[in-house]
């Protein structure tokens, strides 16, 4: 077993980090992500939403993060393994999608049901 280092505790910390600048540079939906993430967190500040709401929102946007960057990692990993088209690879990258659209559509549904009656509230 590898000893622990500090430097290499930084590396992997760096390493980490980079792979989310790949995300967000080469992945489209990652900005759509990007822009819904700072809407949520905006309306959530703005709304003064409480401790278990953050929770929700909190663990609703790291979903979708979460799901965002294995999708791209795995589409990644699908395109070395079969670069020409193969309809095995085309199911498992559309299930890979489909986990980001649930993912997704479940954190749009936590923004409902906290949001939407406090602006009604305010809106009425």
């Amino acid at each position: 077993m590898e000893r622990f280092s500090v430097a290499a505790r930084v590396r992997s910390f760096r390493f980490a980090l980079r792979g989310i600048w790949v995300m967000l540079r080469t992945q489209h939906n990652a900005w759509i992500h990007a822009v819904a993430t700072t809407g949520a967190v905006a309306l959530g500040l703005a709304l003064r939403i409480g401790r278990g709401e953050w929770l929700a929102v909190v663990l609703s946007l790291m979903a979708v993060w979460t799901a965002e960057a294995l999708n791209t990692a795995f589409e990644s990993l699908c395109n070395v393994a079969a670069p020409e088209f193969h309809p095995l690879v085309e199911r498992a990258k559309d299930v890979a999608a489909g986990a980001v659209l649930i993912s997704a559509i479940g954190a749009a549904a936590i923004g409902v049901l906290i949001f939407w009656p406090r602006l009604l509230h305010l809106w009425g």
